[in-house]
């Protein structure tokens, strides 16, 4: 199996960006990261791509629209001939044509539980203030496919952790950070390995047995 290509977009400190990092150059995952973008010059995680001898550069989102963005995003992905899109803290709208010319290949993470404390307007430190606020009990992180709309798209790995009582929004960050690192890398080891599958919503491994079909598509086991 080829080693897959990988563009990671950034906007800020890059810690999920490291990693990924790790775990390609520890090879858990079939792939290398072909080039790092962020959309803001002061984003740390050049840095980082920077130390690792990874290809990055800024790409400013100032007064462009998000499908004249995404036309610059997509010419450079077609010129490193990139395999998958991970949006690793990314905070930039993709334009419709980009998500279509990508389907099923551009993973995101998000730091709560989809579909709660998402979509416009939920990122960052503002996710785990509202999870607070509204007193939910657990709370996690999921990683997912990117569709045309903000945080919509077929779900692929989740994990959760508990809300104590004495938890702020900036240690409850802390905690759903530590997992958002460790299902990312478990996403995109499965992607990279082709192992998934997307069936309407559902996401599933395409080596998991699920018994004989008749001439319908039905299973037997139903």
């Amino acid at each position: 199996m080829s080693v897959k290509k990988l563009a990671v977009l950034i906007s800020g400190g890059g810690t999920n960006l490291q990693a990924i990092i790790d775990a390609t150059s520890q090879k858990k995952i079939n792939a290398e990261i072909k080039i790092v973008i962020s959309n803001r010059e002061d984003a740390y995680g050049l840095v980082r791509a920077e130390k690792h001898g990874i290809k990055n550069m800024c790409i400013s989102s100032k007064n462009l629209t998000d499908e004249e963005y995404s036309e610059k995003l997509l010419e450079i992905f077609k010129k490193e001939e990139i395999d998958f899109v991970v949006l690793a803290g990314f905070l930039k709208i993709l334009s419709k044509d980009l998500v279509m010319q990508y389907k099923n290949r551009i993973i995101n993470i998000h730091p709560s539980l989809i579909p709660s404390f998402c979509g416009k307007g939920y990122y960052g430190i503002k996710v785990h203030e509202k999870a607070i606020e509204y007193g939910v009990k657990v709370t996690g992180a999921t990683v997912h496919f990117i569709d045309e709309n903000a945080d919509t798209g077929p779900i692929i790995e989740q994990r959760t952790v508990d809300v104590d009582d004495f938890d702020t929004p900036n240690t409850l960050q802390l905690k759903v950070l530590v997992i958002e690192h460790e299902i990312l890398v478990s996403s995109l080891k499965k992607l990279c390995n082709e192992e998934l599958e997307v069936v309407g919503r559902r996401v599933i491994k395409r080596d998991v047995k699920r018994g004989g079909k008749d001439e319908k598509g039905i299973d037997k086991r139903l």
